[in-house]
């Protein structure tokens, strides 16, 4: 059996066995919406802090003529997944599914992502996505502890319904010493 514990992460860990974890391989979050829409003011204020002069994100006639119109920078993507910081109205549970895999283990930190570009995240989309477990592995030997791999997949979608990219996730789940 599992239960919700407090914990200092924020996200909520469930705490359970690796057997327990073992059934959520395929479950998915519920869908969740972007609270902001792609947009192009925040693409050329991202592309001026990395200086990125790409005139994808800058030249609006190249860019419609080369993907249909302005398009978003990769590096952009996360901005859209994490929940703004805070709304008059509450805030949605935040979106990522791997906290809530039951396993032993207090601190939970990102060992690799992947991410699939499959179409263009144009400026004025406006995305969703859907968070599944792929993966769990037995209890591993690390430098920081034993502790388990959780892989998810997010895969975003924009307002028509059309996949437009897929991030591939493994975190890590330990007891941290302490």
């Amino acid at each position: 059996m599992t239960d919700v514990k407090e914990d200092v992460t924020g996200l909520g860990l469930v705490f359970g066995t690796y057997e327990d974890a073992q059934k959520m391989i395929g479950a998915r979050s519920d869908v969740y919406f972007a609270q902001i829409e792609v947009g192009w003011p925040m693409i050329k204020y991202f592309c001026a802090l990395t200086e990125d002069g790409n005139p994808s994100y800058w030249d609006e006639e190249y860019a419609t003529r080369q993907w249909g119109g302005i398009i978003c920078p990769p590096g952009m993507l996360i901005t859209f997944m994490i929940p703004i910081q805070w709304h008059p109205d509450g805030l949605p549970e935040y979106p990522l599914i791997a906290p809530k895999v039951p396993l032993p283990g207090d601190t939970i930190i990102n060992s690799s992502v992947e991410t699939e570009f499959v179409r263009p995240i144009r400026a004025g989309d406006h995305l969703n996505f859907v968070d599944e477990v792929l993966d769990v592995s037995p209890e591993k030997p690390t430098r920081v502890g034993p502790g388990h791999f959780i892989t998810t997949v997010m895969t975003y979608r924009n307002q028509n319904g059309a996949v437009v990219a897929r991030n591939k996730n493994v975190m890590f789940r330990y007891q941290a010493e302490g």
